[in-house]
Formats: C-alpha cells, sequence, structure tokens
C-alpha cells in the first residue's frame, strides 16, 4: 500500500478550513457565546473524522474512478467515521473547553448544544464526504480525458507518418526510374544506396521520436542518394551543434522539406545549387532551417505559404506534437531560393 502524503495533506488543510467555516456559522448564528468553542468542536470533530475515512480506506479495496472503498464498507467507513470522530473529538474538545473555562454550565443548554453538534456534524460530514467523493471523481474523469486525448493525438501522429513514408519511398523511386534508362552504372549505385537508406529510415519512422542527431544522419543518407543523381549538380551542408544533437524531434520531420527543396527547387534548374540543413537554439525554442538555392517560390508548390503534400504534413504532425508552441514558416530565400524554417520546444 502506497500512501500519497502531499495528497492527504493537502486533503487534510482543505478539511481545517471547511471545519473553520462550520465554527464560523455557528458563531454567526449565536454570537451570545464566545468563538473559541466552536471552533476547537468543529477542528477535532474533523480532524478525527478526516483520519478515519481518508486514512482508513486505503485499507479497503477501492474503486479506481472514485478512489473510495466498493459497496457497503465505504457507507460504513463513511458513517463510523463521523460517529467516532464525534465523540472522540468532542471528548477531547470538552477537556479543552473545560481547562479555558469555556464549559457551558447551564445543563438544558447543553442538551441543545449537544443536539445541535450531532446535526451539525453529520450534515458537515456528509457534505464533505462528498464534495471529496466528487473531487476525486472528477480528477479521474480529467485524467482519462487527457489520456484519451494523447492517444487520439498519437494515432494521428501515426497515420501522418504512414502517409509520408510511401510518399517519401514513391519519390525515391520515380528518381532511380528516370535514372535507369540514362546512366544505367550511377542507376545500380543509386539502388545500393536507396536499399541501405530505407532500412535505416524505415526502421526509424517507426520510433515516433528520436534524437536530432539521428535526424541529421537519415537527411546525409537522402541527400548522398540524390547526389547519385544529380552528380555535381548537388552541394549539400548539414549543420548541426553537438549541444543540440539529443534534442528529441519527430521522425521524418525534416525529410519532406529537404525532399521539397530538391523536386521543384535544384533539381529543375539546370545548374542545380546547394541545400543547407541547419539547427540552432533560440531560448528555449529549437530552430531548424532549411535553405536551398533553387528556382524560388514560384516554383516551390506554386504558394509561398507552401501547401504542397510533404509541407502540409509537416504542419499537421507540428500541430499535434507542439500544438501552438512550433511553427513552420516557408518564405525566398536570400540567393533567390526558399527557406523553411521550423520552431518548437526542445524538451531534453
Amino acid at each position: 500500500m502506497k500512501i500519497d502524503w502531499f495528497e492527504k495533506l493537502r486533503t487534510y488543510l482543505q478539511v481545517l478550513a471547511f471545519a473553520l467555516v462550520v465554527a464560523t456559522l455557528q458563531y454567526t448564528f449565536m454570537p451570545e457565546r464566545p468563538y473559541g468553542p466552536p471552533v476547537v468542536y468543529s477542528l477535532f470533530i474533523a480532524s478525527i473524522t478526516w483520519a478515519i475515512i481518508d486514512l482508513g480506506r486505503e485499507f479497503f479495496p477501492s474503486s479506481a474512478e472514485t478512489g473510495w472503498p466498493h459497496g457497503w464498507p465505504g457507507i460504513a467507513l463513511v458513517v463510523g467515521g463521523i460517529a467516532v470522530g464525534y465523540l472522540l473529538g468532542s471528548g477531547i474538545a470538552d477537556r479543552l473547553c473545560f481547562l479555558f473555562g469555556w464549559q457551558q454550565s447551564d445543563i438544558g443548554v447543553r442538551e441543545n448544544l449537544t443536539r445541535s453538534s450531532i446535526l451539525i456534524t453529520a450534515l458537515a460530514g456528509i457534505a464533505g464526504t462528498y464534495y471529496f467523493y466528487s473531487s476525486h471523481k472528477s480528477a479521474y474523469l480529467e485524467r482519462k480525458m487527457d489520456e484519451t486525448s494523447r492517444q487520439a493525438d498519437e494515432a494521428r501522429l501515426r497515420l501522418l507518418e504512414t502517409q509520408l513514408e510511401p510518399h517519401m519511398l514513391f519519390n525515391t523511386l520515380a528518381n532511380l526510374r528516370a535514372l535507369i534508362t540514362t546512366d544505367p552504372p550511377r542507376a545500380t549505385a543509386m539502388l545500393d544506396r536507396m536499399i541501405a537508406y530505407l532500412r535505416a529510415t524505415l526502421s526509424a519512422s517507426r520510433q515516433g521520436t528520436h534524437p536530432l542527431a539521428a535526424e541529421f544522419e537519415r537527411l546525409q543518407d537522402y541527400l548522398e542518394l540524390m547526389a547519385v543523381r544529380m552528380g555535381p549538380r548537388l552541394h549539400y551542408t548539414l549543420d548541426l551543434p553537438p549541444e543540440l544533437a539529443t534534442c528529441p524531434v519527430p521522425a521524418l520531420l525534416l525529410q519532406p522539406l529537404v525532399e521539397n527543396s530538391i523536386a521543384h527547387g535544384l533539381e529543375p534548374k539546370v545548374e542545380g545549387g546547394s541545400i543547407t540543413v541547419q539547427a540552432r537554439r533560440d531560448g528555449a525554442q529549437l530552430v531548424l532551417e532549411v535553405i536551398d538555392t533553387g528556382l524560388g517560390l514560384d516554383a516551390s508548390q506554386g504558394s509561398s505559404d507552401g501547401t504542397g503534400f510533404g509541407l502540409a504534413q509537416v504542419r499537421e504532425r507540428l500541430a499535434t506534437e507542439y500544438g501552438a508552441q512550433a511553427a513552420l514558416n516557408f518564405v525566398a530565400g536570400g540567393e533567390g531560393g526558399t527557406r523553411a524554417t521550423i520552431t518548437f520546444p526542445c524538451k531534453p
């Protein structure tokens, strides 16, 4: 049995606050009596009742939904806790009030006070128990909703990844097909690289997230594959500071951006060009950039915001994984190409 003592302390402080409210209400209706006795009685009765019910329920099988014992044991625990709390708490409070001279000497008045105390204790005990029972149930339902929401986000992310992998594979096969008819030796070299690349990439994509260093390794494999096809027309630079190598990122996050730069910017350009992938930190944000010197925005998806399949996938994956904390900007580059910038929190 593992007891969360911090949670118990938080609940006990709430019980004490509730007891003070009850004592204050009693004093409001009987201002002719001192304020001390209602406070003493309320605090001791509430404390003992709390101890019996809240600590006692840990010794019974409890519902995962509410954290309270099932059936009759739960009811008996509450009734017994209130009864023992009243008797024991009143006994202790009687002695303290006698020491402070707060004891009421009129027997009739004392009997009336006793009857009202029993009623107040019963009502307060039932109300307090129901409040904490409802709080536990609400907290459980919130946890289940959060869990369901996370599962839905994970399922959506997996769907996006399964859509992205065939897209990447078909692009690579299309490049290979074009090369087979023009340069068979280079096509063979490209096929060998593609086999090694796909083996590593498809394995990495099943992980959901992986270190940024692994993402850059997959990009290097892909760019080497494209270099076989484009030859000296393709130049690339991968810039990953060592301190960012372990930042977790969604697998194949940068792949669509690099494919977009090559397919729409560099490959159609007669003289080719260069592509740079770099990472840096901006406060708590990780900034990833894919910069090319290709044909520019007019040739890249025909839209200044980048609305092609790959870019749309990146946006959706960022939204699913990071929500409003992530962003993808797609703008014209300084040398006539394009610059795609991703920002999201780097969670160590």
